[in-house]
């Protein structure tokens, strides 16, 4: 996505896809508390400013996204989740409706008789990566975000003998990787990300 705009118009996309992706888990009834893990300091003491207190800031510690996950994880489980739903915050069509699809995914595992734990996988459109994984038990399989994702996952959960459900949604398939993607997006979406994105950061996270 760098090369088509330039670095202060990526940090301020992507920060209002951040926004947007607080405000979507906020309106969500099913999520409980939102785990977020990032590097940048300020946007973590801004979002732990909202209004709904239901966001904990977590100092990211090394590099690795994954490690990060699982670090978001462990803070999870001790404040008691039994389950959990990772989601990258570049995913600029997210919406509850599609998040409710993984619930009914996880839930059609469960009216079908399946005791075993549950992995619900939402790919990446028109790739192999993962934009959506929802776990329960959250410890059922570790998370593996990157090149080929969706296959590690898939590989991982059948190890763990778990029942494992895969959601294809374009609102949760549509992420903001590259150049090509940001020319798919509407003009009026991207201008409504970037406006959310212009917000002061001392003015918060809805």
């Amino acid at each position: 996505m760098g090369g088509a705009i330039d670095a202060e118009e990526r940090e301020t996309l992507l920060l209002g896809m951040l926004r947007l992706t607080l405000r979507v888990l906020a309106s969500w009834p099913a999520c409980r508390m939102v785990h977020l893990v990032s590097a940048d300091a300020a946007l973590l003491a801004a979002s732990a400013t909202d209004r709904t207190g239901r966001i904990r800031p977590l100092l990211q510690r090394g590099e690795g996204l994954n490690e990060a996950l699982a670090s978001a994880r462990a803070d999870a489980v001790a404040h008691g989740a039994t389950a959990v739903l990772m989601l990258p915050a570049d995913l600029p069509l997210l919406a509850t409706e599609p998040l409710d699809r993984l619930l009914e995914a996880a839930d059609a595992a469960v009216a079908a008789g399946s005791e075993s734990p549950i992995v619900v996988i939402a790919p990446a459109d028109a790739r192999r990566g993962t934009n959506a994984l929802l776990l329960s038990p959250p410890d059922v399989i570790e998370p593996s975000f990157g090149v080929l994702s969706l296959e590690a996952h898939v590989r991982a959960a059948a190890a763990a003998d778990a029942s494992v459900q895969i959601v294809v949604d374009a609102r949760l398939g549509f992420d903001l990787d590259t150049p090509d993607d940001l020319e798919r997006l509407e003009p009026a979406l991207l201008d409504q990300l970037t406006a959310l994105g212009e917000r002061p950061i001392a003015a918060g996270v809805e």
